[in-house]
């Protein structure tokens, strides 16, 4: 496993990134805690674009869980059946929502804790939830942050809450708010799986990967 990269390299890593992008956002369309729950559920194995197109009407007519539930199973698999595993996403956003209505009022709970006890949601979507509504640090490592954390060295990890805990214990907390936003854009559109986009990269200096490429 590469070595953990030092504190000064960190803080060089992300004053690049924070210079480049200050304020990077999710680029999954929401409206509110509940729609953002829903929209991270459904992305799991499918594009944040293909989640987007699937939800922009599904949105307009069910922002709510009490409006989720009176569209209904078959009514949200017409709105998202364009996404991977559809059936078993609508069942999973029909049966949250129900439980959102029944156990906390039709409010989405703001605890890791409770956010994994609902239907399709684990902990990469209850920390995404918390960061983006509630801006608490918490890090949603998904497989770009393992790949990257992996591959520079920026929080190595076997597993994905090891890079989790990586991040947390070693990125210096200012840039922890923005950390795993900066990490999943780097790797979505420069430190791509098969063939990396060394020339282009902010930190290709400070980067121990021995394969880089021109």
């Amino acid at each position: 496993m590469v070595k953990q990269m030092d504190y000064h390299t960190l803080r060089e890593v992300f004053t690049r990134f924070r210079d480049a992008e200050p304020e990077p956002k999710g680029e999954l369309n929401h409206v509110n805690a509940y729609t953002l729950v829903v929209a991270v559920a459904l992305s799991a194995q499918a594009t944040d674009a293909g989640v987007n197109r699937a939800t922009e009407k599904l949105f307009q007519i069910a922002d709510t869980p009490e409006k989720m539930l009176a569209l209904g199973e078959e009514g949200v698999i017409e709105h998202i059946k364009t996404i991977g595993l559809f059936r078993n996403k609508a069942k999973n956003v029909i049966k949250l929502s129900r439980i959102l209505v029944e156990e906390y009022g039709g409010e989405v709970p703001c605890s890791r804790a409770a956010l994994e006890s609902l239907p399709g949601v684990g902990r990469k979507t209850a920390n995404v939830v918390l960061n983006m509504w509630w801006r608490y640090p918490a890090q949603a490592v998904d497989t770009h942050i393992f790949r990257v954390g992996n591959r520079t060295g920026i929080c190595p990890g076997k597993d994905v809450v090891a890079v989790e805990r990586a991040i947390e214990d070693n990125i210096p907390v200012d840039f922890q708010q923005h950390a795993h936003h900066w990490l999943i854009l780097h790797g979505r559109y420069i430190c791509v799986a098969r063939k990396p986009k060394c020339k282009a990269c902010l930190i290709r200096d400070l980067c121990p990967f021995e394969e880089k490429t021109e």
